[in-house]
């Protein structure tokens, strides 16, 4: 009946989950298109901005480049036009002042970096060239028409950047009057040319060109695009300019640039055929009135931000995914669980008159288990109050326990010092008597220390630290155990290490860490003909760490795994607390103690803090 009743519920619940999910499918999919979309659009933008921002520097580097090639030779006609051998071969027309200033520009051009330097009288006839040995020599030719040579005889200088008509090799010619501006003598020009600067531009592998306020290209990493326009020219600028012979008899025709949807982008035909996007980045060249213009190549960074954006997008949208579909299956779940919960609520209505005389009888049965339950409860307390004074006991046990372990080398020793002490009064001798019980004083002074350091096991309390002699502490511990191993104490041997090492600790604690370190050390190579113990001290940082290593049988993989429990030991006759007090002692003065085995033998090493110089 149950089922008969929950069937139409979820007939209709498994028809609304299937529109839910194919709602959701329609959504996801609209979400993912648009959000790919929209992070190819952000991703298109952000490399563009990437790409212009790094485009910028190295443009504004190249200019700087561009710059530095420029004002090298500025001053150099500016100091040419005061030089009384310029004045004197244009004041005479005698050939031996001219052949000497012949030599003279020669040598200048070797020095510098112009392409060739000449003078030319005030009606543009050059008198004297840098060049003058040359088959294409300057000298004899008239060049008034070049507006270098115009321009610096009404202003005083100027620049033109020019094809040379003899030559026929691009450059730029910086000019200077020769006289006062009544009577000049002439004028002298130094022209430049760019073949290193473009070659360095060449290397980048990116387009890059300089344009002069008429849009042609002067200067450019690539030869073939030198003197075409980054725009059409009107006719009639055309034509001046050829008239001109500025460029010689270049075509000036426009770059092979296309515009694109986005203005700084460009498609561009490159040399071989090939053809690329570019960014274009215009910087302008100061003291000039040029413009570098620089292509940075927008494909690859372009797919490439894109790709990164849309796998974001890709991300995010799967993370919202899932969370939605974690979402809508939570829902889903709970409306099922509701209609199961209304179908459980009207049987129960149904049955609840059935079930009265059950639940009447299962009261009875309850009130006797609570009964039964208070019975049990009372026992358990004196159950728990019983464990609660064993546990006491045990604790007092383990403490009496360690007291009797760690007592036994100070008492040993007292023994020897008090016997020793009989034997030197029989013989009238005090004064090692007197040495004898000052050591007995000390050593029950150690009784009490380890008595209250088991009480601090106990407790977990810790005492003061304070720089240690690490030597001093050794040779303590080699002492008290010098009654117990007699004849046997050459067994431990301590390699040499710098007397003045100081750690943090406790002398006596320290003492009882190496007093249970050495003594369990010697007992495991006691059986061995050629047993021995090493001790060495190694130095490192701020941190100082002793190991202590035997050849004798090793630890076992039992006492291995609970080795620093109390208790646990190997030795018939043995309580198991002295390695617990050792990592209890190193760990309170932050050290720590390790421990390896093998066939060979058993290594604990103790890692304790160095005291401050």
């Amino acid at each position: 009946m149950e089922t008969s009743a929950a069937s139409p519920y979820q007939t209709e619940l498994s028809r609304i989950a299937r529109r839910q999910w194919l709602a959701f499918a329609v959504v996801l999919l609209f979400a993912l298109i648009g959000a790919l979309h929209a992070a190819g659009l952000y991703g298109r933008a952000s490399a563009l901005a990437g790409l212009e921002e790094q485009g910028r520097t190295d443009a504004n580097l190249k200019v700087a480049l561009l710059r530095a090639v420029l004002e090298r030779p500025r001053a150099l006609p500016f100091l040419l036009s005061r030089d009384r051998d310029l004045a004197d071969a244009l004041t005479t027309t005698d050939p031996a002042p001219r052949a000497t200033l012949d030599r003279k520009l020669e040598e200048l051009v070797a020095g510098t970096s112009a392409a060739v330097i000449y003078v030319m009288d005030a009606a543009g006839m050059t008198i004297s060239a840098s060049n003058w040995r040359e088959p294409t020599s300057f000298v004899g030719n008239d060049y008034s028409f070049r507006p270098y040579f115009f321009r610096a005889m009404q202003d005083g200088t100027a620049e033109h950047f020019a094809l040379g008509s003899v030559s026929k090799r691009p450059g730029l010619y910086i000019s200077h009057r020769i006289g006062p501006p009544s009577a000049p003598l002439g004028v002298v020009v130094v022209k430049m040319e760019f073949d290193q600067l473009e070659q360095d531009w060449h290397e980048t592998q990116r387009p890059s060109y300089v344009v002069d306020p008429g849009h042609v290209v002067l200067i450019t990493s690539i030869p073939s695009w030198r003197f075409m326009t980054t725009q059409p020219l009107p006719a009639e600028n055309l034509a001046a300019i050829r008239e001109s012979l500025q460029f010689g008899e270049a075509p000036l025709l426009p770059l092979p640039f296309m515009p694109t949807a986005d203005d700084n982008i460009i498609r561009v035909v490159e040399p071989g055929g090939g053809s690329e996007n570019y960014l274009r980045i215009s910087v302008p060249v100061a003291t000039t009135p040029w413009r570098f213009e620089y292509l940075v190549p927008v494909t690859e960074a372009v797919a490439a931000g894109r790709r990164q954006a849309q796998l974001l997008a890709l991300l995010l949208i799967g993370v919202a995914t899932i969370a939605s579909a974690i979402w809508l299956r939570r829902r889903q779940t709970a409306l099922a669980g509701a209609v199961r919960d209304q179908a459980a609520r009207e049987e129960l209505e149904r049955r609840v008159v059935e079930r009265t005389r059950d639940l009447s009888l299962a009261r009875d049965r309850l009130e006797a288990e609570i009964v039964d339950h208070h019975r049990t409860e009372t026992q358990l307390q004196a159950v728990q109050q019983d464990l609660v004074q064993a546990n006491r006991l045990a604790i007092l046990g383990q403490v009496a326990a360690g007291v009797a372990h760690e007592i036994n080398q100070p008492l040993a020793t007292i023994r020897a010092y008090a016997d020793n002490a009989k034997v030197f009064l029989g013989r009238g001798r005090t004064e090692p008597v007197a040495e004898n019980l000052d050591h007995i004083a000390g050593l029950t002074d150690r009784i009490a220390t380890i008595t209250e350091d088991l009480k601090a096991l106990a407790r977990k309390g810790r005492s003061g630290e304070e720089p240690v002699n690490l030597r001093a502490a050794l040779d303590g511990a080699v002492l008290l155990l010098r009654s117990r191993f007699t004849g046997r104490l050459d067994r431990l041997i301590i390699a040499p290490f710098p007397a003045g090492l100081q750690v943090m600790g406790n002398r006596l604690r320290l003492e009882q860490v190496f007093i249970n370190l050495f003594q369990n050390a010697l007992e495991a190579v006691a059986e061995k003909a050629d047993g021995r113990v090493d001790v060495t001290v190694e130095e490192s940082g701020t941190e100082i760490a002793m190991t202590v290593a035997d050849n004798g049988p090793g630890l076992s993989d039992t006492i291995l795994a609970s080795l620093f429990e109390p208790f646990n030991t190997s030795k018939e006759a043995g309580l198991g607390l002295g390695l617990v007090i050792v990592k209890d002692i190193v760990s309170d003065y932050g050290g720590r103690l390790e421990v390896e085995t093998d066939t060979q033998g058993a290594r604990f090493r103790v890692h304790l803090r160095k005291a401050a110089p």
